[in-house]
């Protein structure tokens, strides 16, 4: 029911931009036939906005994969950089917690580790909306910023990495199947601040994944309940983005290609100093205001990425 909803909420967007363009289209043509140009700038206008609906419209068709129009799980890790990259990890979660808010997405903080001095060490942010999965899987890997740190007394210039994950949000009736006993369940006290309760209840929940040695723990939730769920819900969409990278794996030696780790590798370099440049190394798109898009605007990156693999999704 939830994918028929969307289909038809998709199709009728597509029919309401159809009635527009008719529209439009006819009073262009009024324009010119009676020599009237007084609407002219107006109509441009409406060209430009209209424009740019299609184009994102456009840009919806791409996203065809399996998990694609499910919420998404956002996992940040400092790299190599210490506080440096530490700071990095809590710019880019402003980042993505600011592309969110554009786009109308909820966003909650499963979990968060504080960096020793400063920043963060990683995060773990649930999104939630139409597609958030399919356009935040550009987002993964290597992110790599440049500039002159504000940690270093000589104001040098430093490079900083941090890792990005994607994981699709799983849904309670879908293939991937937990077997409680296949779990260890560990309960321990939070740490950190977070009040009395927390300090003197075991609340925090740590679940370790038998099989495959995954390992999962919460202590941001109140309850021992509400962090195991969390832990729970975190642990089935790891196990999805383990079955993609089987996947992707297989498709990869089918095609005789040498599939690289993510780590080390970064998709996209942050240049502040000494010139200001965003590039990604994927798609070759570059931005000149890296404020803006840290600022959350990543749409440009994304949809070129996207627009990209259009190919691959075709394939698979």
């Amino acid at each position: 029911m939830r994918r028929l909803s969307g289909l038809k909420s998709q199709v009728e967007q597509w029919r309401d931009l159809e009635r527009e363009t008719h529209s439009l289209t006819g009073l262009v043509d009024l324009s010119m036939t009676e020599g009237d140009h007084s609407l002219a700038e107006s109509l441009e206008q409406e060209i430009d906005a209209l424009a740019r609906r299609l184009d994102q419209l456009e840009g919806q068709l791409v996203l065809r994969g399996e998990y694609d129009e499910r919420d998404a799980i956002l996992a940040i890790h400092a790299g190599a950089g210490g506080t440096e990259s530490q700071d990095w990890v809590q710019m880019l979660l402003r980042m993505y917690l600011r592309w969110a808010e554009r786009h109308d997405y909820q966003s909650k903080v499963l979990e968060i580790s504080p960096g020793e001095e400063a920043g963060i060490k990683s995060v773990l942010v649930e999104l939630t909306g139409d597609f958030v999965y399919g356009h935040l899987k550009a987002e993964r890997g290597v992110h790599r910023l440049v500039r002159l740190s504000p940690f270093d007394a000589s104001h040098l210039r430093h490079t900083s990495f941090a890792l990005v994950e994607v994981l699709p949000q799983a849904e309670e009736d879908m293939e991937i199947t937990v077997n409680p006993e296949d779990l260890r369940i560990d309960v321990f006290r939070a740490s950190g601040p977070g009040g009395q309760h927390m300090q003197k209840s075991a609340t925090a929940v740590r679940v370790t994944h038998l099989p495959t040695e995954i390992v999962v723990s919460c202590q941001n939730e109140r309850s021992q309940f509400q962090n195991k769920e969390t832990a729970l819900k975190i642990l089935r969409a790891r196990l999805i983005e383990r079955e993609l990278e089987k996947r992707r794996e297989e498709r990869a030696k089918l095609k005789g290609e040498h599939l690289p780790a993510e780590w080390g590798n970064q998709i996209r370099s942050y240049i502040l100093h000494p010139y200001k440049l965003v590039k990604d190394h994927r798609t070759e798109y570059e931005n000149t205001d890296p404020e803006a898009v840290l600022d959350g605007q990543l749409d440009d990156f994304i949809q070129a990425y996207l627009r990209s693999t259009v190919g691959e999704v075709d394939r698979a």
